[in-house]
Parts: C-alpha cells; sequence; structure tokens
C-alpha cells in the first residue's frame, strides 16, 4: 500500500509497504539538476552526487561506507537533467541506519576542501571517458544539437572548464541554495511502517525550511539539423533525435508505446529491418526522454562508416511509415505487452518501487498506481498512437554522428 505525508518542514515522503521483503530501500530525490545551474556552475548537481557521501561534520567518508558495508547494504546516488537521488538499500532491520545516514548527508555535508579535490579529479576524469566513448558522446551530441543554447543541451557532469574553477565554496552555495526541504522527496519501499518512517524522519530531518529558487524556463532555440564529431572510430555512431512530449503530457502512454514498437525490443521495427533483415548493424534502439516543458524521442544506431547514410534512410523510412500507416494491431498489443510486464517485473524488489515512487511524486506530484498505469497503457489505440505520430513529425529532426568523416562531405551524403 502506497502511503504520503508532509514532513512540517515540507519535504514530501511517499512509502509503500512490502511485508513480504527483507529489505528496506529509501532515496531523498532532489528537484535540482543541470538544467537548474548557471552556466559557469555546470556541473554542480553532479559534483554533489559525488560529495555528499564523502563525509559530514561527524561521519567520514570512510565511516559511513564501512557502517553500509558492515550490514551488507548498498547506497548510490545519480544525476540528472531535472533531478538528484541518493539512497541506501539495507535489510528491513537495518533502515534506522540508511535515515541516520542520509539524513547526516543532507542536512551536514563537510565540502571538505581535501575531498573536493579529490573528487574534482574523479569528475574530470568521469568526462574524459565519457567524450573519449564515442557510443556515449554521440548521445551527448544529439543533446545539443536538439537544444543548441539551452540548459537542457548541457552534459550533465559539466565540462572541464566549469568542473576544474568550482571552489568548494560556490559547489556549497549551490547546496545551500537548491537542496530546501520543499525542493526534496523522500521516498521508500520494503518491509516499513510509513509512520515510523516519518517519525524517523521528523527526529532527524524535520528542521529548516524555505523554498529553492523556481525554475527558469528558458528560450528554446531552433534544432541544429546536423552535428559531426570527427573521430577515427571503426564504426560510425549516429542518433537521429526530436522534440517530443513534456513529461505531464496527456499523450505520454501512446508515446511509450510508439517507442517500445519503433525501438524498443528485439521484435521493434528498427530492430528487425536494420539488424535481423538486413545484418547493417550490431546494435540499434529508440529512447524518450520527458522534462517539464518538451521531450526527446531518439533513436541510436552503430554501424560501419560506408554504411552510414543507409542507415539513416532506413531510420527516416521506419518514422515515415509510422506517421503514414501507424501501427498494426499486432504491433499495438506487443508493444502493451512489454510495457505491462516490464513494469511489472521492474517492481518485484525494494529498489525499484522506491525509484517509481521518489521519481512520479517528485515530477507529477503524485503516485500512480500499478492499476492505473497499467490501464492507461491498455487504453492506448492505433488512433492515439497516430496522433502522437502526427505530433512528432511536425518536428525538425537532428543528427548527430560520430566518426571518420568530414561534416560538409557527410552533410552531402546524407542530403
Amino acid at each position: 500500500m502506497i502511503a504520503s505525508s508532509r514532513l512540517a518542514n515540507g519535504v514530501a515522503v511517499v512509502t509503500e509497504a512490502m511485508p513480504d521483503a527483507h529489505s528496506a530501500t529509501v532515496g531523498f530525490w532532489v528537484d535540482a539538476g543541470s538544467r537548474d545551474e548557471e552556466p559557469q556552475e555546470a556541473g554542480a548537481s553532479h559534483f554533489l552526487e559525488h560529495l555528499l557521501f564523502k563525509g559530514t561534520s561527524t561521519r567520514s567518508a570512510r565511516e559511513i561506507a564501512e557502517a553500509v558495508d558492515a550490514v551488507g547494504g548498498d547506497m548510490n546516488a545519480f544525476t540528472t537533467k531535472e533531478y538528484t537521488a541518493f539512497y541506501t538499500q539495507l535489510i528491513d532491520t537495518d533502515l534506522d541506519l540508511g535515515l541516520d545516514i542520509l539524513c547526516d548527508i543532507m542536512t551536514d555535508p563537510a565540502f571538505r576542501p581535501d575531498e573536493v579535490e579529490a573528487e574534482r579529479q574523479v569528475i574530470l576524469e568521469e568526462i574524459s571517458m565519457h567524450s573519449d566513448e564515442p557510443s556515449d558522446l554521440v548521445h551527448e551530441l544529439a543533446h545539443e544539437a536538439l537544444f543548441p543554447h539551452h540548459p537542457l543541451g548541457r552534459e550533465v557532469a559539466g565540462d572541464r572548464d566549469t568542473v576544474g574553477a568550482m571552489s568548494p565554496a560556490e559547489i556549497e552555495a549551490y547546496f545551500r541554495a537548491r537542496y530546501r526541504p520543499s525542493s526534496i522527496v523522500v521516498a521508500a519501499a520494503g518491509r516499513l511502517d510509513h509512520d515510523t518512517v516519518v517519525e524517523g524522519l521528523e527526529r532527524r530531518f524535520g528542521s529548516g525550511s524555505g523554498a529553492a529558487p523556481a525554475r527558469v524556463e528558458s528560450h528554446l532555440a531552433p534544432v541544429t539539423p546536423l552535428v559531426v564529431r570527427t573521430r577515427p572510430t571503426e564504426q560510425a555512431h549516429i542518433v537521429v533525435g526530436m522534440r517530443a512530449l513534456p513529461r505531464d503530457d496527456d499523450d505520454r502512454y501512446a508515446l511509450a508505446v510508439l517507442d517500445q514498437a519503433l525501438g524498443g525490443g528485439m521484435s521493434s521495427r528498427l530492430f528487425q529491418e536494420i539488424r535481423e533483415k538486413r545484418g547493417l548493424v550490431y546494435s540499434v534502439y529508440s529512447y524518450r526522454a520527458a522534462y517539464a516543458e518538451t521531450g526527446v524521442l531518439a533513436i541510436y544506431a552503430g554501424t560501419a562508416p560506408e554504411r552510414a547514410a543507409e542507415v539513416i534512410g532506413l531510420i527516416d523510412q521506419e518514422l515515415e511509415s509510422i506517421r503514414a500507416d501507424g501501427l498494426s494491431a499486432r504491433e499495438l498489443d506487443v508493444a502493451k505487452g512489454h510495457l505491462k510486464g516490464s513494469l511489472a517485473l521492474s517492481l518485484e524488489e525494494s529498489g525499484g518501487r522506491m525509484s517509481r515512487l521518489g521519481r512520479a511524486q517528485l515530477q507529477h506530484g503524485r503516485v500512480r498506481s500499478f492499476e492505473e498505469v497499467v490501464a492507461r497503457t491498455e487504453a492506448v489505440g492505433v488512433d492515439d498512437v497516430a496522433r502522437v505520430a502526427a505530433r512528432l513529425a511536425e518536428q525538425t529532426r537532428a543528427l548527430a554522428v560520430v566518426g571518420p568523416f568530414d561534416e560538409a562531405a557527410f552533410a552531402e551524403r546524407v542530403a
């Protein structure tokens, strides 16, 4: 059963009891991501992801790690363009330990200069690693092309200049401004009692108040149609992308079905046509992302450089086919069945349930029941997918490519 409350200081709490589980997962979800950063502080949210587990005034990083390891638990964090999450997964009898550690790092991070410098070097290595990996870089380039000169187009980790220049005081100032109670959702799932979790949070985390600065909605500039990054690679890495639906759009369930049928699995159109039938790629798939005011639908493929233009043409062909002819009844059933089944499987353990609770409460202000999500998915019809396909067809496409190409010559090849 899902239950929700709000602490006196404004923190939202949502839990789901799993009486048959032997674990509990608790996470703090913060409504601050890379899009909330000023240009000079790009990467601050991701920097905090690294720093908060580095210690508090009463705990060192080693003490935090040993405490969790000693009970066989796990702790981690991740950053996105619109939020950051910190979580621990433990045996249910150790839930208090998880609350202790998470409340401590969220209220009393140390920001010791030596630890900031150590993590700065780790992050710079992470940035270099992604830049050196063409299959990662091409997705970054696609976002830059879809959202030029916009915070959504920036890489979550920031860049070497901004990360290298941020001082401990500047990182702490960003933390103090953005990590306010009204911007935080605490989500927990497993063998737990909602009232006990709320009481534990009030005792450890109930002080403080205030709201973070409002998110600034920046103007969306026109899409950049083509971005080519020349690299001496054995494969061409390709992303075809377009702006799609914002996260609260009523058509988001139909978009999920379209995405699944297009490139979401081994039976999808892209996989069957480009890999299975023609053998042109090892990997091809589509994916979607949703933000406050817009979204993304993108297709990735990796192929031999001499086949890049052919693969791009086939991707365009499949997008046009869905726009013109829609999905068959069988494709619709398979896509909906996959979405419903994968959702059910993701909720088999406490971590998956905690993630669903936190993300939904933070981004939508409520958590839809499993049954409601299944019903909304099941209600998607052929006409709904056709309507979404028509909306997507109105969007300018961006093409990002990493490989052994000259941009001008490549533009002529795919014209």
